[in-house]
């Protein structure tokens, strides 16, 4: 299957924006669990867990709307991701932040296995998308053990 040069930048854009959304529901769902815990786990949560995931989040955008512009094609503004049901547990929440953070560094990945980024891509874009995986490649690991530990 044959494609153009911009239907390929598209696809990318695409694949990007999925990312971010799951990074979106991540902070958002983080943001929610922290207002749920006590002080000194939500500390920790800021620091292990949220710090992270919104520096991949800013970094996504930001490679995301640089690429648009070098490609000449639109911006799309990503909107805040959903928590979820208010009456989780701020564990449950905890868990699915790290599933929603697990799926966008898997989505980044598979875009980076595709070749998109170099057949069509710039090495800026690819530098985005390897430093915003790198941000968060150890986030479910650490969302796990705090999961296990919160509240001891």
């Amino acid at each position: 299957m044959s494609f153009t040069v911009a239907e390929g930048r598209q696809e990318i854009l695409d694949r990007l924006a999925a990312a971010i959304a799951l990074l979106a529901t991540a902070v958002a769902t983080l943001s929610v669990a922290y207002e749920r815990l006590d002080e000194q786990s939500s500390d920790a949560l800021e620091e292990q867990l949220f710090r992270p995931v919104q520096l991949a989040f800013g970094r996504a955008q930001r490679t995301y709307n640089e690429f648009a512009d070098r490609s000449g094609l639109e911006r799309v503004d990503a909107a805040g991701g959903a928590a979820g049901p208010e009456r989780q547990h701020a564990t449950e929440l905890i868990e699915r932040a790290a599933e929603s953070v697990r799926t966008a560094d898997t989505t980044i990945a598979d875009l980076q296995d595709s070749m998109l980024p170099v057949e069509v891509g710039d090495q800026e874009l690819r530098a985005g998308l390897s430093e915003t995986r790198s941000l968060v490649d150890h986030v479910p690991a650490l969302a796990q053990q705090f999961v296990r530990t919160v509240g001891r």
